[in-house]
């Protein structure tokens, strides 16, 4: 009789050693709960549709798709400005003393103009204005605060001036609701990953 419970227990622990509960396999997802009912949340990117897009002529296509492609380059380039800027402002944040300060922001300027300065020379005009616009719409001030915030009022002035020259108005701030609405809904698109 020992012999039949010791196999009987033996084959018990066997089939526990294999049985196990539920796999947790899957993920974790957000859930209310509506009068009983569970109502799974998901926050989802936001999709923009619109109609497609015609033309009174072939001119307004042609320029359309000119703008498409000015914005298209400048994007990238608004957006490096951004973080540069987010990166170099903690920098300057770290450190109080003007001195050190100006030092750093010398040292900045000489790696973006030798990593970046060929590609920016290439630009035309149009592409400028864009790329003036679009790092207002990216860092919430126009391009004539950030160079009188980093390089002083003088610099800010000289550098407006110079903008003149070439019909550029560094003190231009970017209206997703009027005249850059079409800059607006390109830089939308391509964030959808549609152009």
């Amino acid at each position: 009789m020992m012999k039949y419970l010791a196999i009987i227990l033996l084959l018990f622990a066997i089939v526990l050693n294999e049985a196990h509960a539920q796999i947790t396999q899957g993920f974790t997802v957000k859930a209310i709960v509506v009068d009983g009912d569970t109502i799974l949340m998901e926050n989802l990117p936001q999709i923009i549709i619109k109609d497609r897009r015609t033309f009174k002529s072939k001119r307004h296509a042609v320029r359309y798709n000119r703008l498409v492609r000015n914005v298209k380059k400048v994007y990238p380039y608004s957006q490096l400005a951004a973080s540069l800027l987010r990166k170099y402002n903690d920098t300057l944040m770290a450190t109080t003393d003007k001195r050190e300060q100006r030092k750093i922001m010398k040292q900045a300027e000489k790696e973006l103009w030798d990593r970046y300065g060929d590609e920016l020379k290439k630009m035309t005009v149009s592409q400028g204005l864009i790329l003036i616009k679009l790092i207002d719409r990216e860092t919430g001030s126009t391009s004539y605060e950030l160079v009188q915030e980093l390089r002083g009022r003088f610099t800010a002035f000289i550098f407006q001036g110079l903008a003149r020259l070439f019909h550029l108005n560094l003190k231009a701030s970017y209206n997703d609701d009027g005249e850059d609405q079409r800059i607006e809904d390109i830089v939308l698109l391509i964030e959808q990953g549609d152009i």
